[in-house]
């Protein structure tokens, strides 16, 4: 079961977007694989992908297709990564056929995949369903597309919320997929966050750049980078704002600032959904002589297998948490002026067990679901959280079972 995370009971429509779901049977099952989104004329959309040499079909094509897009087409199930030019082809075919049910014209459809690596897509099966998926297009389609992104996750993932910017009310809603495989390189898993602001001269771009680097490039459960990873923003213009044109503009700081918040609510719920997890751990590296610092030393308590077994068991035993910290690639870490805590309670100062630290103490902070586990470089100023779970046995038997 997902840490402290429900489901949304509602997310508000944006104005300018449409989305529909349907089902496919990607998954061999009777939920909804399948979601489709639809954008006003003049939406500017901008995303941000995966790193890894494995790109899949659709991330290729996405990236083709982002300063033209009016459309997203996700599908569950399927990843369409490792298929080659046949997955290309797949996946132009789905965009050809949510193009031709919309009226666009194809290069306008950017496709995204999600699944089971290796595999064709059942394109038969999923230009049928696209056809459902257009007849249920409506503003208010949000909750069930947060349903059908989902794979191994346990809960849907969205958020919205709505803020002012001069005089006009604006809306900033976004849905998010994920639970393993995570960890970040420029995007994580599935997200798709919609607003009504009106932007141009390429600031979605800057919108979806800047909110990522806080967000979804801060979160990891298992150390693995999908190969299908996009986080994509669109801004529909429908709010009626005085247009947003750079980072200078007064509109921006508190657009940003919404987006990123939203954002954040989504990252934080895939460690929370994380497979197999019973703790939600936020983990903080302050004083060190650098950002790139903090988020080695962060990282590497965050996906120590030692370490996140220890947090399963509830095991204080701080040890591991030196062993982390001691072997986190940057060599700016004097374990003399190291200290670490457990929420508050003060596991080690000086590189040394803390005088009025007890195990006891320490086991009472990791039976909660949730803490915080913070160091203290002692080097200098600067400070970086990620976000990550425990490693329980359910993490193993999901991934071992994965495709059985």
């Amino acid at each position: 079961m997902a840490v402290n995370l429900a489901p949304p009971e509602q997310l508000f429509p944006v104005a300018g977007v449409r989305v529909g779901s349907a089902c496919a049977g990607i998954n061999q099952t009777e939920r909804n694989d399948m979601a489709l989104f639809e954008f006003a004329e003049g939406t500017e959309v901008a995303g941000v992908y995966t790193q890894s040499h494995f790109a899949a079909a659709p991330v290729l094509l996405a990236r083709e297709r982002e300063t033209v897009s009016r459309s997203w087409v996700v599908n569950s199930g399927n990843a369409n990564a490792a298929t080659g030019e046949d997955g290309i082809s797949d996946a132009v075919s789905v965009c050809s056929q949510a193009a031709r049910l919309l009226q666009l014209p194809e290069q306008e459809v950017q496709p995204f995949s999600t699944g089971v690596i290796g595999e064709r897509l059942p394109i038969e099966r999923m230009h049928t369903a696209l056809e459902n998926c257009a007849a249920s297009l409506s503003e208010d389609g949000w909750l069930d597309a947060a349903g059908a992104i989902m794979t191994t996750d346990t809960v849907p993932k969205g958020m919205s919320l709505q803020i002012e910017l001069g005089g006009q009310t604006v809306t900033v809603t976004g849905i998010a997929k994920g639970s393993g495989m995570i960890k970040p390189d420029m995007a994580t898993m599935l997200a798709y966050i919609a607003c009504d602001a009106n932007v141009g001269g390429g600031v979605a771009k800057m919108l979806v750049t800047d909110a990522v680097e806080k967000t979804f490039n801060r979160v990891t459960v298992d150390g693995d980078t999908s190969t299908n990873d996009c986080f994509m923003l669109a801004c529909t213009g429908a709010a009626g704002n005085a247009e947003i044109d750079g980072r200078d503009h007064a509109f921006y700081s508190p657009l940003v600032k919404a987006v990123t918040e939203v954002a954040e609510w989504l990252a934080q719920a895939l460690a929370r959904d994380g497979e197999g997890a019973t703790k939600f751990v936020t983990v903080t590296v302050r004083g060190g002589a650098g950002t790139d610092d903090c988020l080695a030393v962060a990282y590497t308590i965050a996906e120590s297998p030692l370490v996140k077994t220890a947090l399963f068991a509830g095991d204080a035993n701080w040890g591991r948490l030196c062993m982390a910290i001691g072997r986190a690639p940057t060599p700016n870490v004097d374990p003399g002026r190291v200290a670490l805590w457990l929420d508050d309670v003060q596991v080690a100062e000086g590189g040394l067990m803390a005088p009025s630290y007890t195990e006891e103490r320490g086991a009472a902070v990791l039976a909660r679901d949730e803490f915080t586990i913070a160091v203290d470089l002692g080097l200098g100023d600067a400070e970086e959280t990620v976000w990550t779970t425990d490693l329980s046995y359910d993490y193993v038997r999901i991934n071992a079972e994965y495709r059985t």
